[in-house]
């Protein structure tokens, strides 16, 4: 592997765990991290509430070092928007105690320096039908 592709990838990762925190910080708990299946991965997968009222969230973080093309929300089109449906059923056949759970597709932005990124967090940025 070439050395911009690992720098890219550790950046990358920095920024989903910075992304993880923020999300913590929120109440969130974390499920799964990086949930690759042939048709998509899963950035993050975490749960928020407890109990009956518990939501599954499935969460991709899109960073951009600067927002003047759009924000990182605006490159989740519907293609990304089908493989991370696709990879969010193919993690609750693979889990099924999570099955029964109201289920959500959240974005978080993160723009400017990544070692210490802005963060945005969208809940339900998109709907499972809406692909």
């Amino acid at each position: 592997m070439d050395k911009p592709f690992l720098h890219r990838r550790a950046q990358g990762a920095a920024i989903e765990a910075a992304a993880r925190m923020h999300l913590a910080s929120e109440g969130l708990r974390e499920v799964s991290a990086n949930a690759n299946y042939r048709f998509g991965e899963l950035d993050l997968v975490m749960l928020e509430g407890d109990g009956a009222t518990a939501t599954l969230v499935f969460i991709e973080v899109r960073y951009r070092r600067n927002i003047r093309f759009g924000g990182g929300a605006a490159s989740v089109d519907a293609s990304k928007r089908r493989k991370i449906v696709h990879a969010a059923q193919a993690f609750l056949a693979t889990h099924p105690r999570y099955g029964q759970m109201a289920c959500r597709f959240d974005v978080v932005e993160a723009e400017g320096d990544p070692g210490a990124p802005r963060m945005r967090w969208l809940r339900d940025a998109f709907r499972a039908d809406d692909c």
